[in-house]
């Protein structure tokens, strides 16, 4: 019986061992232990907690019953004296066994809660960094907005600038059609003026020599 408790208890400080160590055999032992607390696991433990309280609940009456035989004999039997012990010994590993247990359920569920914990403040992160994200995508957007009114008012000047470029040109072209009217004209004239010199210089060729003959 005492074998059984020692090699109980050291399992159970094996398991605490593991529990408060983040190792890969935890993740494994807590998938265990959830799986032990799922359908009929947690009665076959309420079961064999209460069986274990019974008993020490009898290693106590045991050594009540001791201790009033010993102080009505008035001496000191070593028979008495050993069973004493035991029951004492008993008692003290099973109820450190309880203890060990309870300490079991209770660091499995915390480290549960732990986890739902994490998992929430990394969904909140998470949401924090999309909402930065969508802030950080406004203020492109707004820069963007901007550059975007800023191309579109250059756009417009430099249309207006054509425009008035374009302007400048149909004048500049009204200008060279007409200067080159002008020089048509000034051609023409420089023609006929040529033509009547030529008659001239013929009439009076025609006039020379009709003074000659006389």
């Amino acid at each position: 019986m005492i074998e059984l408790l020692y090699t109980v208890i050291g399992a159970q400080m094996a398991l605490i061992l593991t529990l408060i160590f983040n190792t890969p055999l935890r993740k494994l032992l807590i998938m265990g232990l959830d799986k032990l607390k799922r359908g009929r696991g947690p009665l076959m433990v309420k079961t064999v907690d209460m069986t274990v309280f019974v008993v020490l609940l009898f290693s106590v009456y045991s050594m009540s019953k001791i201790r009033d035989r010993t102080i009505e004999a008035g001496i000191v039997d070593p028979t008495e004296e050993v069973l004493m012990a035991k029951h004492m010994l008993e008692a003290s590993l099973m109820g450190f066994m309880l203890f060990l247990s309870l300490m079991i359920d209770r660091l499995h569920h915390y480290i549960k809660v732990q986890r739902l914990l994490t998992t929430i403040l990394e969904a909140v992160k998470k949401k924090n960094r999309g909402n930065e994200d969508g802030k950080n995508v406004a203020d492109e957007l707004k820069a963007l907005r901007e550059e975007t009114a800023a191309l579109r008012t250059e756009i417009k000047k430099l249309e207006s600038e054509c425009g008035t470029k374009a302007d400048q040109a149909k004048a500049a072209e009204a200008n060279a059609e007409a200067l080159r009217k002008q020089s048509e004209g000034l051609l023409m004239e420089y023609d006929h003026l040529l033509e009547e010199n030529q008659n001239l210089r013929t009439q009076l060729q025609s006039i020379e020599q009709s003074f000659v003959r006389f």
